[in-house]
């Protein structure tokens, strides 16, 4: 008995062997070359160029011995790809998957490099010629700035106005510059004057503030929304 289960465990360590060695063999013959890489997602940012030369430098190897997650690193560092995925297509061909990110306004440069803000409020490195807002502020700020953008867009909406640029600064405090070239001075949020109703009381008096300036020929530079009760006009410089 000892023997006939010795000869069974040689038997089946040989057969695991030879198809280890048949599987080597045929990862190194100059077969199943890579003929194909399909991308399955639509592009909006991402060109057909930079996929190509992305792939001529990632992908090396055959069908079974290309290294897919070191291909995957090189294509998520390509500007504007938030995520991707590859997979083995049978029987010459990679399957591409990209997530891009979509951009929700700029963000402060790093070392000269142009910044985005994705609308997860991820910031990434790439460039956009869309009119989109200017954010700022500290390293890591960049999801509250959106979702204080998103809360000052909706309710600048009411008197037809938009932000165009949100600055967080080093001390808390909320500055906004709208479409119309007017700064609004809002300070830092605090529990008995939150920013909202700042912003509240500033869209409702915003058509007397506005009528009052247009009275006297000038036109607002800044307004100080920084007061408990009240606010304070600056005319613009210009």
């Amino acid at each position: 008995m000892l023997i006939n289960l010795l000869a069974d465990l040689l038997l089946l360590a040989g057969g695991a062997l030879l198809a280890w060695s048949v599987a080597m063999t045929l990862q190194r013959l100059p077969v199943f070359p890579l003929k194909q890489l399909v991308v399955v997602t639509p592009l909006d940012q991402v060109s057909q160029s930079q996929v190509e030369h992305t792939a001529r430098t990632a992908l090396s190897g055959n069908f079974f011995t290309v290294n897919l997650e070191t291909a995957q690193t090189a294509f998520e560092r390509m500007p504007w790809v938030r995520s991707a995925s590859l997979r083995r297509l049978w029987p010459d061909g990679l399957e591409l998957s990209l997530e891009e990110h979509r951009a929700a306004a700029r963000w402060t440069p790093l070392d000269g490099e142009a910044r985005l803000v994705s609308a997860r409020g991820e910031v990434f490195m790439a460039s956009s010629r869309e009119p989109l807002p200017l954010f700022t502020g500290p390293e890591g700020s960049a999801p509250r700035v959106l979702a204080r953008y998103q809360e000052f867009n909706d309710s600048l909406g009411a008197i037809g106005r938009t932000p165009v640029a949100v600055h967080l600064s080093a001390r808390e405090a909320w500055h906004l510059k709208l479409d119309d070239g007017v700064m609004l001075e809002l300070g830092r949020d605090q529990p008995k004057h939150p920013l909202t109703e700042r912003v509240s009381r500033f869209t409702s008096h915003y058509a007397t503030v506005t009528g009052a300036a247009r009275g006297r020929l000038q036109a607002i530079g800044v307004v100080d929304m920084r007061y408990p009760n009240g606010f304070a006009l600056r005319a613009s410089k210009s």
